[in-house]
């Protein structure tokens, strides 16, 4: 774990040019210092929280190319979900970003390796808060702790969906502890973890941030932990989507549109900010999503699949038009359009700071917690008549213009509502894991492209280079 490790003994002096708890706030790194030289104060240990959301925003690879020194949080996020799914795929055949999309990622896969370290990251810099927040104000230190736990529970949630039994670390440990650091954990024991971490955040926070861990947020991924596990507890889901829904905190946008360019509005519940212009808060992968005129550095990412545009067709409603674009032969995503674009324009335009954009990761928003409530409700079953998961369902659909009148929902019109409502949104792949069709749908869509998929691939491969370290220890997926 190359890129993690110092954060046991190190931790970066932050600045700050904003205390408004709406923004979020990058520890701009200025020296390294050691651990206990630095955590003196409540200030130390609130810049410290800042920096888990740091290493989840990641570094820009418009501004940083070098993939070894640089991790990019969640900005490669889509390549280890839409694109393998039936969703979208890169441009090209070239380069490691292209093996996503065809199914041929190995263990050498920077961008994997990338995301994997860069999670670990986020775990790490959680369990160094939780090992000195006692010098926080007593005031803070549960919400400290709650936020890091949640921070901690969020970044294991992707790890364990993504490459099955990982090691499970939970506080602060030396760079020679190997059996901690690179000892595989299962599946099942990981996930208590993540409930553990994700209840005490529940208890603890309130919902006073959208940029930052909320009770809403936690209650939210909770329900979706509740959803994955192999045993489903369907009614703790739905009694968390509940929660959320009576709370009145929240509330569906009626311009599909105003969702991604409104940010931090009514219907976001948890958003990873960036910060347009500024290299050191902006992100990349809205620059990477264009393709017929690049305002990228590579030749399109998320070009949209001819078989997702057909849904659309069929389900789409408004939302089509705020989410993907035809130029061309290219279908490509708008849901995250650069500030300043303008693709009324031959050729269109993506502003001045294309590369620098601050379009924020929506990580959960309230028209997920209505599916996942129609999903809890239908409790793994074919189909549901339910009152209430009717009128959460309906609610989806009639932002979307759809306003034709549901009496029974399917398992399979709950997938495809959520395939057009989130499109783009790094949902399609958990969803399919976790409806239990993955392997079917993704067994028929690789036919069609001439891709070759088996079942082995549902998880991706353990990094090389952590096995290398490891000296063995860290075994590998089967098959890879």
């Amino acid at each position: 774990m190359k890129h993690i490790k110092y954060i046991i003994f190190a931790v970066t002096v932050s600045v700050f040019v904003s205390c408004d708890t709406e923004e979020f706030l990058n520890p701009l790194p200025d020296t390294a210092v050691a651990v206990d030289g630095f955590f003196q104060s409540d200030a130390d240990v609130l810049s410290g929280v800042y920096g888990i959301y740091d290493a989840l925003q990641g570094v820009n690879s418009n501004t940083e190319s070098n993939i070894g020194d640089f991790n990019r949080g969640v900005q490669f996020e889509h390549l280890l979900t839409e694109h393998r799914t039936d969703n979208t795929r890169n441009a090209t055949l070239e380069g490691s970003k292209a093996d996503f999309h065809r199914y041929v990622v190995n263990a050498n896969n920077v961008e994997s390796e990338d995301y994997y370290a860069s999670m670990y990251e986020v775990i790490f810099r959680a369990n160094n808060i939780l090992d000195f927040v006692d010098v926080a104000d007593e005031s803070n230190q549960a919400r400290y702790t709650a936020e890091a736990k949640f921070l901690r529970a969020y970044a294991y949630f992707k790890l364990v969906r993504m490459f099955g039994a990982v090691p499970l670390v939970t506080s602060v440990v030396g760079p020679t502890d190997n059996e901690a650091l690179f000892t595989r954990i299962a599946e099942a024991q990981v996930y208590d973890q993540i409930i553990a971490d994700l209840e005490e955040a529940v208890s603890v926070l309130d919902n006073s941030s959208k940029s930052r861990a909320s009770k809403a947020a936690a209650q939210g991924i909770l329900a979706k932990v509740y959803l994955s596990l192999e045993s489903p507890d369907y009614s703790a889901a739905q009694q968390l989507c509940e929660s959320i829904v009576n709370s009145g905190n929240f509330s569906l946008e009626s311009n599909f549109h105003d969702v991604f360019y409104s940010e931090l509005n009514d219907e976001i519940i948890f958003a990873i900010q960036y910060q347009t212009g500024n290299s050191s808060e902006s992100q990349s992968f809205s620059s990477e999503f264009t393709s017929s005129t690049r305002a990228g550095s590579e030749d399109g990412q998320n070009i949209v699949n001819e078989n997702l545009v057909l849904d659309f067709a069929a389900y789409g409603g408004n939302r089509t038009a705020e989410s993907y674009i035809t130029f061309g032969t290219s279908n490509e995503v708008i849901k995250f359009l650069p500030e300043g674009s303008d693709i009324t324009t031959t050729p269109p335009s993506y502003g001045a700071s294309a590369r620098d954009a601050g379009n924020d990761y929506i990580a959960l928003r309230y028209a997920d917690v209505l599916l996942m409530h129609v999903e809890a409700i239908m409790a793994g079953g074919a189909s549901t008549t339910s009152s209430a998961a009717i009128a959460s369902f309906q609610a989806v659909r009639d932002r979307a213009g759809l306003t034709a009148t549901v009496s029974t929902i399917t398992k399979e019109d709950l997938l495809v509502e959520r395939r057009v409502e989130l499109a783009f949104e790094n949902q399609r792949w958990f969803d399919l894991l976790r409806f239990g069709v993955a392997e079917a749908v993704l067994s028929a869509h690789s036919a069609e492209m001439g891709y070759v998929f088996d079942a082995r691939k549902l998880l991706l491969p353990i990094p090389a280079r952590e096995i290398n370290i490891s000296g063995g220890l860290l075994t590998q997926n089967p098959g890879y």
